[in-house]
């Protein structure tokens, strides 16, 4: 009905047996701030690689900037 079959069961007790009632709402909770952190830092590390190539872009048509500012300063001096 649910996609719940016997092994899901059987993890759920063994979950049950090792940890108890009582500890898994607390084990829930650290597993969903721990899964946070995770997507947070996958994150992070696409954010950084995504400034670096904004970065490098920058600096690639600066230095194009400057190689026709020069060129052109070059042709107006003769």
């Amino acid at each position: 009905m649910f996609g719940i079959s016997f092994e899901h069961l059987l993890i759920v007790g063994v979950v049950l047996l090792l940890f108890g009632p009582r500890r898994l709402p607390e084990l829930g909770h650290t597993m969903g701030k721990a899964i946070k952190n995770f997507k947070d830092s996958l994150s992070g590390v696409e954010e950084a690689s995504y400034k670096r190539i904004q970065e490098n872009e920058k600096t690639a048509s600066a230095s194009t900037e400057t190689k026709t500012g020069e060129t052109a300063d070059t042709h107006s001096k003769t």
